[in-house]
């Protein structure tokens, strides 16, 4: 059976509806990222600890205090200083969704016979910006491969 050779569509709209929603993600990935980490280390070390942070994220504790300040703005956190910082309920619901969305984009990546380092690496910036739609073919690709 021959497979035809598909090529998208670009229209100027939706090339800017694309880098919109691009822009869009961009914005959510540091936040994205931050409430994986302390939902990781809470339940690796009950909690979540700036120091911690900073060397899972590999930035400077100064750049964890920005950021958490501004989870704690956006709700998504509760921390005071010296302390440790704790996801609310809308955090660990982002949390859980962002770990969800990782562990299918790895496996999708595994399955095709990427290596586990490079499907590793390759899924922290997959994962923030595969959509919803993608992200279900990636689930059923994974269904069928495991049969």
């Amino acid at each position: 059976m021959e497979r035809k050779k598909r090529t998208a569509v670009r229209s100027p709209a939706l090339q800017a509806a694309g880098m919109k929603r691009t822009r869009e993600e961009h914005a959510n990935e540091l936040a994205e990222d931050y409430v994986e980490a302390i939902a990781d280390l809470g339940a690796s070390e009950g909690e979540a600890r700036v120091v911690d942070l900073a060397r899972r994220l590999g930035v400077t504790h100064v750049t964890v205090n920005r950021t958490v300040a501004r989870l704690r703005q956006a709700g998504l956190v509760t921390s005071q200083p010296y302390r440790a910082i704790f996801l609310t309920a809308e955090g660990q619901a982002l949390a859980t969704l962002c770990k969800r969305r990782h562990e299918i984009v790895v496996a999708f990546l595994l399955s095709l016979g990427v290596p586990e380092t490079v499907a590793a690496m390759d899924s922290e910036g997959i994962e923030h910006h595969v959509s919803p739609e993608t992200l279900q073919a990636f689930e059923r690709w994974l269904k069928r491969v495991d049969r």
